[in-house]
């Protein structure tokens, strides 16, 4: 059983009518209160998903920032930002300086794009909407990160032959980029490109078998892809999923109902398979995970949180992960103070 990384996955959401996160500031702040709760229960990561023209969390560095230097110690990063709306150089930029500022604790998930509620959205933004230019956009981005000259310098109106770097330069950010892969094939290309692979809880295909078992066959193909590419460093994988422990008459009413089966459908073109979620009782829990596949495979599980619930629900929510369902995951609380009596 591989060493288990544990970290939570927040979309941010905010409704003004209802729920305990009513702004976008709400958001923003229950966002960071609870990466530092996080810390302090012991779980290892605090990921943000990033979406366009919703209610949701949408400019990440900023709030990664926020995170690193409220905390000293947990895992800071993105799961995924759509590479189609960013200037990468830009992008280079900000993604360092908050990767500074957290002491090099950035875990950067990106994608060539997913569904976005807005036509044309990253059009609005200025950008290009083909997808294959969110590749294109991520090499020129990991290459700027890495410390490459990527423009010319100025040498009295016409351009030199030395190149400039964009700055700062965070030592180590390069090889912490994940790719936000939906398919078999896009992680294959993901480990000849030597990126991390980062896996949600939606594959865009089917192969009528189980969503853990199709997952598990991505993370195959990708590392076996990786090793053909002779990169050299141990690369990571993480997958995502929607883990609520049933202990208390609100989480029954909340969450009791939930089918916890996998899901079949049509999305972004393609019939698209849905991964399950897990709900009841904590042992029950720690059996179930402990039989899904790509879970077993992966090194890190980010665990999506309902955000709107408010800062002290979820930490109480991963507290009872990390206490009573992680262990059976292989996943030990390396950094958590003991429970109290």
């Amino acid at each position: 059983m591989r060493t288990k990384k544990i970290g939570f996955l927040s979309f941010g959401a905010w409704h003004p009518g209802g729920g305990l996160t009513r702004t976008g500031g709400d958001a923003l702040r229950q966002t960071v209160e609870l990466a530092v709760a996080a810390e302090e229960i012991g779980i290892d990561g605090a990921f943000v998903r990033v979406h366009h023209f919703a209610r949701q969390l949408a400019s990440p560095f900023p709030l990664l920032a926020a995170i690193g230097v409220k905390t000293s110690r947990i895992e800071i990063g993105t799961g995924v930002i759509d590479m189609r709306y960013e200037n990468p150089l830009y992008m280079a930029e900000t993604a360092a300086a908050a990767d500074l500022l957290a002491g090099g604790r950035l875990q950067l998930g990106v994608s060539r794009g997913s569904p976005e509620p807005a036509w044309h959205g990253a059009e609005a933004f200025g950008y290009a909407v083909d997808p294959d230019q969110g590749r294109e956009k991520t090499g020129l981005f990991r290459a700027a990160i890495d410390g490459a000259g990527v423009v010319p310098a100025d040498a009295g109106g016409r351009p030199a032959s030395t190149m400039l770097a964009v700055q700062p330069q965070s030592p180590g950010l390069a090889d912490r980029v994940w790719w936000g892969s939906g398919t078999r094939a896009s992680a294959v290309w993901a480990g000849e490109q030597g990126m991390n692979l980062m896996s949600s809880t939606l594959l865009l295909e089917d192969t009528q078998v189980p969503f853990d078992q199709l997952q598990a066959e991505q993370i195959e193909l990708f590392r076996e892809s990786w090793s053909k590419a002779g990169h050299t460093r141990e690369p990571r994988v993480s997958v995502s999923r929607s883990v609520i422990p049933i202990t208390s008459d609100l989480d029954r009413r909340l969450f009791g109902a939930d089918a916890n089966d996998d899901q079949v459908g049509w999305l972004d073109g393609a019939i698209s398979r849905f991964g399950r979620s897990y709900s009841g009782e904590p042992d029950r829990l720690a059996e179930e995970l402990a039989r899904d596949e790509a879970v077993q495979a992966a090194d890190t599980i980010l665990l999506t949180v309902p955000s709107q619930l408010g800062v002290d629900y979820n930490a109480a929510l991963l507290e009872t992960i990390a206490r009573e369902v992680a262990p059976a995951l292989g996943w030990g609380p390396k950094h958590a103070p003991e429970p109290v009596p």
